[in-house]
């Protein structure tokens, strides 16, 4: 029988007052049990938050320096582990062990990167207006964090959130996917053995109904940091502005690459083809869209399906693999109804458009990856997220056509142009309406020491990672020190 996890709460390991459990299956072979975890509910919601807002005193009281040496050890054994972590990752949610590797990598270098800011959290000194008085400002943590993650980055997503809100000084209740609940399970354990005092992190596992809602309604929770999908985003914006709580929301994207008629075409279908079917189609910044000029679009999707025939699919521990399954049967499901979709709008299918049931693929949640030529932007495959292998191939007759089919979108995440023209890429710059813009390089491969999310239907304005991340996970507070002796009043009394 597979090993039982339990949730994580004011530093022990326990059982769900709900007694109940539920398992996580291996998306590559669906008859293995990667383990049993706490299907928690609301009373679990209610322990945990509670430890957190007992520790929370003693932990904001922490210097930021000490609260930085523990978030260093995190990463130093997070560097030890990376190896298994990344086997775990892969056996839970899929993608290929390089990529784990790399899901691993990122958790670490958000660690070292972040815990230096526990030396820094920058804030200002300004002159004032006024004799004998001093200005300045200061960063305060916000509280209590709710942080509710996805399954397709379960360790890199929890760092971008766990590591800031802690640096902070906020304490922390953390629901992961019910997916991939193993690789944070994992990571709370690091956390332990790095030494964070009992009550400042605590895991509850279980689904989004029984454990999301109520710690997104909880009167406690000052801050609810989620990614995830868009339909849930905007739940939990509604939730927290009735509430009158903070919230920092990362969803959806529709990514477009644009391929223009002087584009090195070797490069750009490398980058098409890393950013379509890396993690089988699973990342919000994932290549959905090619805007292709029509002079190279034909000489170009050729090039692409013949590397895409290449692609081998299969069990992602095996380094033969290039593309690992999909997440679950349910997913699955709703690919294969996309590209029904894609078919019945007039799109014309090239590569894929179905299971992939071939050797090693039998037990798994498998899919073809599938390119539709002759997509118009207004189709429903090329403006609704998929999530999936499915890439849309659309012509444009120029640069600005281009970057309007681009911006037609309610998402504006990530983007990308391979051009040799130096004007095109700053012009692509300046137009392109999204929060990530790549030049000769795929719209996947984001960097930690930058701010991380998307404009319009992608987020609710904050960013995730470099010292941008500092923004949500703490408040600014403004001191003014008078040592005048008198009362001054500021815009009415100048001595």
């Amino acid at each position: 029988m597979a090993k039982l996890f339990k949730n994580h709460i004011n530093g022990k390991w326990k059982a769900s007052a709900s007694g109940e459990i539920f398992e996580n299956v291996n998306p590559a072979n669906c008859n293995e049990v990667v383990g049993r975890f706490q299907k928690s509910n609301a009373k679990d919601v209610n322990e945990a938050i509670a430890a957190a807002e007992a520790a929370l005193p003693k932990w904001r009281a922490t210097p930021a320096p000490k609260r930085g040496e523990i978030l260093f050890k995190v990463a130093e054994l997070l560097l030890k582990n990376k190896e298994s972590l990344a086997r775990d990752m892969t056996r839970e949610m899929g993608k290929v062990i390089t990529e784990t590797r790399g899901d691993v990598q990122e958790a670490i270098d958000l660690t070292y990167y972040t815990a230096g800011e526990g030396r820094r959290l920058l804030g200002e000194t300004v002159p004032s207006e006024l004799k004998n008085k001093f200005c300045m400002s200061v960063r305060m943590p916000v509280g209590i964090v709710a942080a509710i993650t996805p399954w397709n980055f379960p360790i890199a997503i929890p760092s971008w959130k766990l590591i800031p809100a802690l640096i902070c000084g906020n304490t922390v209740v953390i629901k992961p996917a019910t997916d991939t609940p193993l690789s944070v399970v994992n990571f709370v354990k690091i956390f332990e053995q790095a030494g964070l005092p009992p009550g400042v992190l605590n895991l509850v596992t279980g689904s989004g109904t029984e454990v999301g809602t109520p710690m997104i309604e909880h009167d406690k929770v000052n801050l609810v940091s989620f990614t995830g999908s868009t339909d849930t985003g905007a739940v939990i914006a509604s939730t927290c502005a009735r509430n009158m709580k903070q919230y920092s929301l990362e969803m959806g994207g529709k990514n477009a690459i644009i391929v223009m008629d002087d584009a090195d075409l070797d490069l750009a279908v490398e980058g098409v083809l890393f950013g379509a079917f890396g993690t089988t189609g699973q990342r919000c910044t994932a290549c959905s869209r090619v805007i292709a000029h029509k002079k190279i679009v034909k000489k170009f999707t050729d090039l692409l399906v013949k590397r895409t025939r290449s692609l081998k699919l299969g069990d992602g521990l095996l380094a033969k693999t290039d593309i690992g399954p999909l997440i679950n049967e349910s997913q699955r499901t709703k690919v294969h109804n996309y590209v029904q979709i894609g078919k019945n709008e007039g799109a014309k299918l090239l590569i894929g458009g179905n299971y992939a049931t071939g050797k090693g693929c039998k037990n798994g949640s498998f899919y073809q990856p599938t390119i539709f030529a002759d997509v118009a932007s207004k189709m429903r495959i090329a403006q609704e997220e998929i999530f999936g292998p499915v890439l849309c191939i659309i012509p444009c007759n120029s640069f600005e056509q281009a970057v309007e089919i681009v911006n037609d979108s309610k998402f504006g995440l990530s983007s990308a142009i391979y051009t040799r023209d130096v004007n095109r890429a700053f012009q692509a710059m300046e137009t392109l309406d999204t929060g990530i813009t790549y030049i000769n390089a795929s719209t996947i491969g984001a960097e930690i020491q930058l701010p991380f999310g998307g404009t319009k239907g992608t987020g609710n304005g904050h960013r995730e990672a470099g010292t941008a991340a500092l923004e949500i996970f703490s408040e600014w507070k403004s001191v003014y020190v008078d040592y005048s002796g008198k009362l001054q009043k500021a815009q009415i009394e100048h001595d």
